[in-house]
């Protein structure tokens, strides 16, 4: 399979620029404190997803339903026991990303944990419930810690209709696109694009705030990368965007994690510490070091179909 630059200078040019385009209103409404910036955001999601079919339909103009949806990730969830395999992972990876994270980090002196207390997060409840004009909660803190794991699996199902928004361009369409250039290239190319792409929001403040735009910028890229390394396995070994798009919900959801583990009275700064920041890169770069070296980006062998007309050997037949 040869290298096809058009489509995918189309589909970046598309997902890029309507990415612009539905965030543009926030850049004279407010920003990131206009009252509709998580329906913008949420919005914005979608144009990797709209540029990823527009391709598909008009520039490589696929002859029928089933190469479409061959070509954005859609096609056959067969075998189904690799595929709910792949999905259990995606559920469960990312958060543990994310904790490992805030683990680096306190290891490191850039996250003040408090993995014990959980005294950051007993207060920010606390001060709610008070600004509400009600008394703290009688529940133990671990009890409610605990709880958090529930509402990030909820939540990961919740996400996943949005993150497929995304998936569906950068995982589903465009990284098949580039792994004739090698797996390497595909997964540090897809990354840069995917972290690019957050621009219009990272630019004015989003995950990074009061960073310089071009650090907070090249922060995201970073994130993107070794992150969009591991939801690139998926993609592969399952032989299906889904996956992508849970632990992309999955990521989204545990997000918070760094404010239910710091320490009361303190905070961080994101470009060091968090998933989002250095420290958190290594784990997942670790990761997909691991997955590269033992060949673990290899497409899984299609699971082999017994039609109706075979049967089983019989005992004692030649």
């Amino acid at each position: 399979m040869n290298f096809a630059a058009k489509p995918v200078l189309i589909f970046t040019a598309l997902s890029f620029g309507l990415a612009w385009l539905f965030a543009l209103p926030l850049w004279f409404t407010g920003g990131l404190t206009n009252p509709f910036f998580t329906v913008f955001a949420l919005a914005m999601m979608f144009t990797p997803a709209i540029a990823a079919l527009i391709v598909v339909f008009f520039v490589e103009k696929h002859p029928d339903a089933r190469s479409r949806r061959a070509a954005l990730g859609l096609g056959s969830v067969r075998p189904v026991g690799r595929f709910l395999r792949y999905l259990a992972l995606a559920l469960v990876i990312p958060p543990a990303l994310i904790l490992a994270a805030l683990v680096v980090g306190a290891l490191v002196g850039v996250y003040p944990a408090d993995f014990v207390n959980f005294s950051g997060f007993e207060a920010m409840l606390d001060s709610q419930l008070e600004a509400l004009g009600q008394a703290p909660l009688p529940i133990p803190i671990g009890l409610l810690v605990a709880a958090q794991f529930l509402n990030v699996a909820i939540g990961a199902l919740i996400n996943t209709i949005p993150a497929l928004g995304e998936e569906l361009g950068w995982r589903g369409w465009l990284l098949p696109k580039l792994l004739p250039l090698g797996i390497v290239p595909a997964i540090l190319i897809s990354g840069v694009m995917w972290g690019l792409w957050h621009a219009p929001l990272i630019l004015l403040g989003y995950n990074y705030p009061g960073a310089p735009g071009w650090l907070a910028l090249t922060a995201m890229v970073g994130m993107t990368i070794v992150v969009g390394g591991v939801f690139s396995w998926l993609r592969i070994r399952s032989a299906s965007v889904w996956p992508a798009a849970l632990a992309h919900g999955s990521f989204n959801a545990a997000a918070g994690f760094s404010l239910i583990f710091i320490m009361v009275g303190e905070s961080f700064d994101p470009l060091q510490a968090s998933i989002l920041g250095w420290t958190g890169w290594l784990v997942p770069l670790v990761l997909v070091v691991v997955l590269l070296a033992t060949g673990q980006f290899r497409p899984a062998p299609p699971q082999p179909v017994v039609t109706r007309n075979e049967s089983a050997p019989v005992a004692g037949s030649e």
